[in-house]
């Protein structure tokens, strides 16, 4: 597997997420790019791939700073992460391979997956090496060490994703990704 990533299925209950999403939702979105965002706590700059220090972001609102405290207290943060980017995905939309930027935070990024399932994939960057990772609604995946500084992640743009008896095909999705601000 790839050293440094948890995947945590279910760390969010349908309840959870349900609630969650209305929340998120009744937030505003911004379009900078081809997907809608919410930034919290600090903006990060698509432009300089850089926290923006002359563009404010809002300070995280009630569900973010609830989850940032579970994990800081599950131990997966040694501090509340202080910055939350909120993507959502429409079916064939997707990221491309990126490692998050290692200047602007700190040793560990935790993403929540919320409505449609997909597939990220890791690529190692020297031999190229790809893993292909499954994370269905309510997973928190957590990345740390190689993961975090060393292997590329992305989804894929794609209207489906392979599966063990198939391909499913992906409608909504929403990630939640929380970052210490260094």
């Amino acid at each position: 597997m790839i050293p440094g990533l948890l995947c945590l299925p279910d760390w969010l209950d349908e309840d959870d997420r349900q609630d969650l999403m209305a929340e998120i939702d009744a937030a505003p979105w911004s379009s900078p790019l081809k997907r809608r965002v919410q930034h919290y706590g600090h903006r990060y700059d698509y432009g300089s791939r850089g926290v923006a220090a002359d563009a404010p972001a809002p300070p995280l609102p009630g569900w973010a700073l609830k989850l940032a405290r579970d994990l800081h207290e599950e131990g997966y943060f040694e501090n509340e992460p202080d910055q939350v980017i909120v993507n959502e995905y429409e079916p064939g939309q997707g990221i491309s391979a990126h490692v998050d930027c290692v200047p602007c935070f700190g040793p560990v990024v935790a993403s929540i997956s919320l409505l449609s399932h997909c597939v990220m994939d890791f690529t190692h960057p020297e031999d190229k090496s790809r893993v292909p990772v499954p994370l269905a609604p309510g997973t928190l995946c957590v990345m740390t060490g190689p993961a975090r500084y060393t292997w590329r992640h992305a989804i894929p743009a794609r209207k489906t994703d392979p599966a063990p008896v198939g391909r499913l095909p992906r409608s909504r999705r929403v990630s939640a990704t929380f970052r210490t601000v260094l």
